[in-house]
């Protein structure tokens, strides 16, 4: 267990990305607040090159760009932290001559986490052009967490189709599920499977839900294929029941393996659904989902799918992705 914490590195920076755009902004809040509760150091960071537009080009691009761009820095995490209490030496400002993948990567290699926006893409487009989100999910070695904002592109999207689906002109909406309990009241929801990754993916989770003093919900999706033999049921396929105790049993026994710090609010669940529908199902009634990459990229992330990239394309609350 301790190695597990030491590994995650716990007491390091928080990184997050910054531009300006409404996304950023929400993602530089979010870890502000993280610090204000954890002691932590957070380090805005801006991956910039001269296509950036910032007016008349200087005749010193570099430096003149440089100082343009920590003056932003300092307004946004002014605006930012305006009503919390934090002190200096807690908050870093960084610009980086380089794309912002590669400004976060670098920068936040030993870092706590890294922490970005979502960008205001619809799901179709995040899946055919890729994302700065995904692309740091796969290529960091550090968890990664992607903040989603109050307004949902998604359901503009959703309503028309389901206006182009409706006869006679008529005005419809798609309706999300009504939760009457605030977005920072909700759980922590972590999806496990056994693996040392999802064991990492619950440390996180336990990290997360007792600095901001939310109960942690632990869920195992499961199906027959997953759960191997089940004890009684070597030679035939065990009752949905049956299995769905011995998916639980499995559950509680991981968890205790992993002895998370106390306290801590814990809820083991075991649904029998696929891990990508069942998070993302979750993540419409949870503060923030975690999830273990299980190390497809590239071309086989692409069009085989993972079940972080369904989360991240599909939550509808902030997700972090922990290698």
């Amino acid at each position: 267990m301790n190695a597990a914490i030491d590994s995650l590195n716990p007491s390091g920076d928080i990184v997050v990305g910054v531009d300006g755009s409404p996304e950023s902004f929400s993602a530089l809040r979010w870890s502000l607040q993280q610090a204000r509760l954890s002691g932590q150091r957070v380090n805005a960071v801006y991956g910039w090159s001269y296509s950036w537009d910032m007016g008349p080009e200087p005749a010193n691009k570099a430096d003149a760009l440089r100082e343009r761009i920590a003056d932003e820095l300092h307004v946004w995490v002014e605006a930012a932290s305006k009503d919390m209490d934090l002190a200096d030496e807690q908050i870093e400002l960084t610009s980086f001559r380089a794309a912002a993948s590669t400004a976060l990567l670098e920068i936040g290699a030993n870092a706590q986490q890294i922490v970005i926006g979502r960008r205001s893409m619809s799901r179709v487009a995040r899946w055919l052009l890729g994302s700065l989100s995904s692309s740091l999910a796969e290529e960091a070695s550090v968890p990664v967490t992607i903040i989603r904002s109050a307004q949902d592109e998604d359901i503009d999207v959703q309503d028309q189709i389901a206006n182009a689906l409706s006869p006679n002109d008529q005005d419809v909406h798609f309706v999300t599920p009504h939760v009457e309990i605030p977005r920072t009241a909700r759980p922590i929801v972590v999806g496990v499977d056994g693996s040392d990754i999802s064991r990492r993916a619950l440390v996180f989770a336990a990290g997360l839900a007792r600095l901001n003093d939310a109960p942690l919900h632990v869920m195992f999706f499961w199906r027959i294929k997953d759960l191997d033999t089940v004890p009684g049921y070597e030679t035939s396929v065990a009752p949905m029941d049956v299995a769905q105790k011995y998916a639980m049993r499995r559950l509680e026994g991981f968890i205790d393996d992993v002895k998370l710090p106390k306290p801590l609010d814990v809820t083991p669940n075991a649904f029998h659904i696929s891990p990508g529908k069942g998070l993302v199902s979750a993540s419409r009634y949870a503060r923030h989902v975690v999830v273990g990459s299980r190390g497809l990229s590239g071309l086989d992330a692409h069009f085989l799918g993972s079940v972080s990239k369904q989360v991240i394309n599909s939550a509808e609350c902030n997700v972090t992705v922990v290698h």
